[in-house]
C-alpha cells in the first residue's frame, strides 16, 4: 500500500498540519508550565515568545531552543528576531504598535477572481486598520453579477475611492499592543446600517489615552431579511465578547453604547437614560443573550476622544404597541388560488364592512405583504392590524427602523422597503395581532377574519368532471401528502 505525505510541512515533517501543530504544542507544554509568567505562541514552526522583562525572556527562550533542538528541530540563528520590529504571521510588531506587513493592493482588478482575492486580503487586515463595511461596500458589490470567474469587471468611481481609502489606511493607521494591567473596554460606533465596534484600553493621564486593540465588524451577508437595530448591537457585543476572551481570556469591564435618540418632539430626551436602556433590554431577547453573565458596567457615554465621538440613533419609544389600541381594526388576508390581496375594516360611522381588494401575482406572503403596505398607506391614525399569517405578523413587528437585506425578488424587496419606511415614519402607534384562520369562534376578531377570508376566496368553485384534475389542483393549493390525496379523492397509491 502506498503512503501519502504532505510535502510542504516545515522541518521535513511527514504528517498533517494538525499533527504538526499538536506535536510542537506537546514539546512546548513543559516550558509553558515551568514559565507561567511568559507567553509562548506558535503556529507550526513559527514561535513568538513574550515575557515581562529581558531576563525572563532569555531564560524562556533558552528553554524553548533546548526542547526543540532535542526533538530534532533545526534552528537558524539568523531567523531569530530579538529586536523590534518583530514580524510574525503577517504582522509587524513594534514596541507599542501593530501593523500588517507590507501588503500589495491590486489597484485594478479585472475579474471576480481578482476582486475576491483583494477583498479576502482586506478582510484580513481590517481588524487592525478599522476599514468598515461602509468603506468596502463598493468593492464587495462588484463581486455580485456574472458567475464566471473570468467575466470582466470594471471599477466604479466609488470602488476606486474605496481602494484609495484602503491605501491611506495601510500607510497611516495602526493598532496597539495591549497593556497587561489595564482592563479592556468595548464601544459600539457608526451609523445604521453600518454599525461597528472597537475593543480598546484607556490609560488616563497620557497624551493619547486610547489604545486601539482591535476593530469588530458585522458580517457583510446578513442571515435575516429584516434585522432590528437592537439585534445589530447584540451581534456586535456578542462577537466582541468572544473575541476579547480569545485574545486575553477575560471579559470587558465596560461596554459603551453612545446612543443618541432620534428627536420626535421638543420634550423628547436627546440621550438614552438608564430607565430607557433597561426597557430596551427587557423588550429584546437578542440584547439579553448578548449580555448574559456580563458583570461589568454599561455606559451610554463615550470616552472623550475624536475617534469615539460617533453616535448611532435609536428611536426613544416604539410605534408598535404591545397592547391592543382603542382604534380602528384592519383585517388582512390573501389566497394563493385567487391571488387576491385583501384588507377590510368596519367603518366606525356606518358600522358597515368596507374593503380594499387587489390582485397581486406571486406567493401568498407577497400578496399579504401588499395588503399590509396598503393598510399603513391608507390609515395614518392609530390602528390594530389583524392577520392570520404568523410570518406577516413577525415582519410587521420587526420592521420599525430595521435594516433590510438585499434579496433577488425585486417586487418583495420594494414592498419590504416601503413597509419599513411607512412604519419607521409613522406618527401614531399601531398594534399587530396574529389569529388562527377558519375558526368558528364568536366575536369581532373571528368575524373580521371570516370577512377577509371570504373576500380573498375564489369567486366560484366549479365542479371538476375529472377527479385527477381535482386532486392535482387541490395538491397545488393545499400541498396534501399521498395519504391525504388517497383519502379525499379515493385514489390508489400509484395514482396519488
Amino acid at each position: 500500500m502506498k503512503r501519502y505525505h504532505w510535502k510542504v510541512l516545515p522541518q521535513g515533517l511527514k504528517s498533517s498540519p494538525f499533527i504538526c501543530q499538536q506535536y510542537v504544542a506537546s514539546l512546548l507544554s513543559p516550558v509553558r508550565a515551568k514559565r507561567k509568567d511568559a507567553i509562548i505562541l506558535h503556529y507550526m514552526d513559527d514561535l513568538l515568545v513574550c515575557a515581562p522583562n529581558d531576563s525572563i525572556l532569555q531564560h524562556t527562550l533558552d528553554l524553548v531552543v533546548k526542547v526543540l533542538t532535542s526533538a530534532g528541530f533545526q534552528l537558524q540563528e539568523d531567523k531569530v528576531q530579538r529586536m523590534p520590529p518583530w514580524k510574525y504571521l503577517g504582522l509587524q510588531i513594534a514596541a507599542r504598535t501593530i501593523v500588517p506587513q507590507k501588503l500589495e493592493i491590486e489597484c485594478n482588478p479585472k475579474t471576480p477572481a481578482d476582486l475576491h482575492s483583494l477583498c479576502g486580503s482586506l478582510n484580513w487586515v481590517r481588524p487592525w486598520l478599522g476599514l468598515t463595511n461602509e468603506d468596502l461596500d463598493p468593492l464587495f458589490n462588484l463581486l455580485k453579477g456574472e458567475r464566471e470567474l473570468v467575466s470582466p469587471r470594471e471599477l466604479t468611481p466609488e470602488a476606486k475611492t474605496a481602494i484609495e481609502k484602503v491605501q491611506k489606511a495601510l500607510s497611516e493607521r495602526q493598532a496597539h499592543r495591549c497593556e497587561p494591567n489595564i482592563p479592556f473596554q468595548f464601544i459600539v460606533l457608526g451609523k445604521l446600517p453600518h454599525l461597528h465596534g472597537l475593543i480598546f484600553q484607556w490609560i488616563e493621564g497620557q497624551r493619547d489615552s486610547l489604545l486601539i486593540i482591535e476593530w469588530v465588524f458585522l458580517s457583510q451577508q446578513r442571515s435575516k431579511t429584516i434585522t432590528e437595530p437592537q439585534e445589530l448591537i447584540a451581534q456586535l457585543i456578542r462577537k466582541a465578547r468572544v473575541r476579547v476572551c480569545e485574545l486575553a481570556g477575560c471579559d470587558f469591564t465596560c461596554i459603551h453604547l453612545p446612543v443618541k435618540l432620534s428627536e420626535e418632539g421638543r420634550n423628547s430626551p436627546k440621550r438614552l437614560t438608564k430607565e430607557m436602556f433597561e426597557h430596551l433590554l427587557q423588550s429584546n431577547a437578542s440584547l439579553q443573550l448578548s449580555l448574559d453573565s456580563y458583570r461589568g458596567q454599561i455606559s451610554v457615554h463615550a470616552p472623550s476622544h475624536k475617534l469615539l465621538n460617533e453616535e448611532f440613533h435609536l428611536i426613544p419609544c416604539e410605534k408598535r404597541s404591545r397592547r391592543p389600541l382603542k382604534a380602528l381594526t384592519v383585517f388582512t388576508d390573501t389566497s394563493g388560488a385567487s391571488h387576491k390581496s385583501v384588507m377590510t375594516w368596519r367603518n366606525p360611522q356606518t358600522q358597515r364592512w368596507e374593503a380594499d381588494v387587489e390582485f397581486v401575482e406571486g406567493s401568498p406572503q407577497v400578496a399579504e405583504l401588499a395588503a399590509v403596505v396598503r393598510a399603513f398607506e391608507k390609515f395614518s391614525e392609530p390602528i390594530n392590524l389583524v392577520t392570520d399569517s404568523a410570518y406577516m405578523a413577525g415582519v410587521v413587528s420587526r420592521a420599525e427602523q430595521a435594516v433590510l437585506k438585499e434579496i433577488d425578488n425585486e417586487h418583495l424587496f420594494r414592498l419590504l422597503s416601503k413597509l419599513i419606511y411607512l412604519i419607521s415614519h409613522r406618527e401614531h402607534p399601531f398594534y399587530v395581532m396574529h389569529v388562527r384562520s377558519h375558526t368558528d369562534l364568536p366575536g369581532e376578531i373571528a368575524e373580521g377574519n371570516r370577512q377577509a377570508d371570504s373576500l380573498a376566496a375564489p369567486v366560484e368553485k366549479a365542479r371538476l368532471p375529472d377527479i385527477f384534475q381535482q386532486a392535482k389542483l387541490s395538491h397545488q393549493q393545499y400541498h396534501q401528502n399521498v395519504p391525504g390525496l388517497i383519502r379525499q379523492f379515493q385514489l390508489t397509491w400509484s395514482q396519488a
